[in-house]
């Protein structure tokens, strides 16, 4: 009998990376202060006063790992007690490594109530966690993922719910993740800076509004539809017959408006939280809504080869699309202010997914022969 993975404990580690990257941010300017000793460094200081909106996120943002990982061990055979203390440990110590951290970087502080939060946080979540083991929700949650999905589902699970995170953060086109090309273009001419070639590089900015023109109706609704195919192509490939992929079908049309109304709400304000659903988005929503159907019934293997071919369309064709003054302006809403807590998570699952989703499949494939 194949041994079913635990789900919690690839999610803790991409948590983990995420909230890092978040804690971290901007990675820039990083310098030893000037005059501190090793032991300055490892001293947090207690600020007067943080607004409530850090306290807040500082609190929750602790709460997932700590119960992600009391879930993953438990799930491992670890002893409940031995794995809830390590739970409580281990973020409580990666907390106090990132604030120390902050030392070096000049637009970040480090802060003592931070950690301090950061550690209640994770605690609540162990106890949280403590609390579905003993009321029997964790073997309930086994038994639905048995009738449901494939034993060896985990890096499909983890994918899928990463996904509405993923659609967070601005797209030129929704829906249309992937889109990581400017960004790495954005660096070369910084690494050709001191060399003869300096300059030769045209900024990213300047070459998609230039270069790019604008993509016509039926090609943005394109890679809406490839976008909203993804995921359920996605769930085909580990998801048992039936009604079930009807359910994930409407659950991943769901999640995508939702979870983009919500971003265009947090950029330009709730009146607006519809604005991105055009003509072209409408029609390519529908348009995906029934390619899922026409396909749904696909064998597992047939679904990870269709996945493969609609997640190349949605990289490359978005990949193509003109910048325009909204998606610049949402860009900055995310890099200033509050937004910034939402930035690295939400920015490198964007940015990633599809590559991942497509290293999955692909494995998935090589495993199926």
């Amino acid at each position: 009998m194949l041994r079913q993975r635990s789900t919690a404990l690839p999610l803790a580690l991409v948590y983990a990376l995420l909230v890092a990257y978040a804690s971290l941010y901007p990675f820039t300017g990083w310098r030893w202060p000037a005059g501190a000793a090793w032991a300055e460094l490892l001293w947090l200081p207690w600020p007067v006063w943080r607004g409530r909106f850090d306290e807040v996120a500082n609190f929750l943002g602790y709460a997932p790992l700590g119960a992600l990982l009391v879930l993953g061990w438990a799930r491992s055979g670890v002893p409940l007690a031995l794995g809830a203390l390590a739970a409580v440990c281990l973020p409580t110590l990666f907390a106090y490594a990132l604030e120390c951290a902050q030392h070096f970087i000049p637009r970040r502080v480090p802060s003592g109530r931070d950690w301090a939060l950061n550690a209640a946080g994770a605690t609540t979540g162990v106890l949280l966690a403590l609390a579905l083991v003993r009321l029997g929700w964790v073997d309930r949650w086994r038994q639905w993922r048995l009738r449901w999905f494939e034993p060896q589902a985990s890096p499909a699970l983890v994918l899928l719910l990463l996904w509405p995170v993923a659609l967070l953060f601005p797209t030129p086109v929704p829906l249309g993740l992937g889109q990581v090309f400017d960004e790495i273009a954005a660096w070369i001419p910084e690494m050709l800076s001191d060399t003869p070639w300096a300059g030769t590089v045209e900024p990213p900015s300047v070459q998609r509004s230039v270069l790019r023109p604008t993509l016509p109706p039926w090609l943005e609704g394109t890679v809406v539809a490839a976008g909203l195919m993804a995921p359920c192509m996605l769930a085909f490939a580990v998801l048992r017959p039936g009604w079930r992929r009807l359910f994930v079908a409407v659950l991943a049309l769901v999640l995508a408006l939702g979870t983009t109304a919500l971003s265009t709400a947090l950029n330009f304000g709730p009146v607006h939280a519809w604005a991105w659903v055009t003509p072209a988005v409408a029609q390519g929503l529908a348009l995906g809504g029934v390619l899922i159907l026409a396909v749904s019934r696909l064998k597992p293997r047939l679904a990870a080869a269709l996945g493969l071919v609609v997640l190349a369309i949605s990289v490359s064709l978005g990949a193509s699309a003109p910048a325009d003054p909204y998606f610049a302006a949402s860009l900055q809403l995310w890099e200033q202010g509050q937004f910034i807590r939402f930035h690295g998570m939400s920015q490198w699952v964007g940015w990633l997914w599809p590559y991942a989703a497509m290293a999955w499949l692909m494995a998935r494939l090589a495993g199926a022969r």
